[in-house]
């Protein structure tokens, strides 16, 4: 079960997300178009599943090493040293998502503190703040484990993972 959640955790997340922000968009639209009547709320809720859908995809970018990068130096280096390179990166990306995690932490604090609320759900702010610790949370997750199957790889010399290649 903990494998079937680890491969497919973030897939399913997201697309509930994308089903729930296609299908409000959907139903925004054809009260505006056809009964010229639209609410606030529709667009709230279509607003937050997008930057839910975001962070959590961003997560599962770094799960599947899927990021935008330039990589034509790591084709000039030996195995070893494309490891290396990947645990280096794992490292840094985990420092910096660290200091991000800590900094959107302080923002939910201050909305939870004041009891902010939406304008159009009159939901507390703090769940769609959320997205920004939630997102980065679960991305040092996956850099965790990025990093040891990395050192892992590199200790048995096996080819270090480098995701799927979107231009060949």
């Amino acid at each position: 079960m903990f494998k079937s959640l680890d491969r497919n955790a973030e897939r399913w997340a997201l697309l509930i997300l994308y089903l729930m922000l296609v299908a409000t968009m959907t139903i925004e639209v054809i009260r505006r178009e056809v009964f010229a009547y639209s609410s606030i709320w529709g667009e709230e809720v279509v607003r937050y599943c997008f930057i839910y859908l975001c962070w959590i995809g961003a997560a599962a970018a770094v799960r599947e090493r899927a990021h935008i990068r330039i990589d034509v130096i790591l084709n000039y280096l030996s195995p070893r040293g494309k490891a290396l390179i990947y645990i280096f990166g794992d490292v840094v990306t985990i420092a910096l998502a660290c200091l991000a995690l800590w900094l959107a932490f302080e923002t939910v604090q201050l909305s939870w503190k004041f009891g902010s609320v939406s304008h159009g759900l009159r939901v507390s702010m703090v769940w769609f703040l959320m997205a920004v610790p939630i997102g980065f949370s679960l991305m040092i997750f996956r850099l965790l484990q990025s990093l040891v199957r990395d050192i892992s790889d590199m200790r048995a010399g096996r080819p270090v993972y480098e995701g799927e290649r979107l231009f060949e």
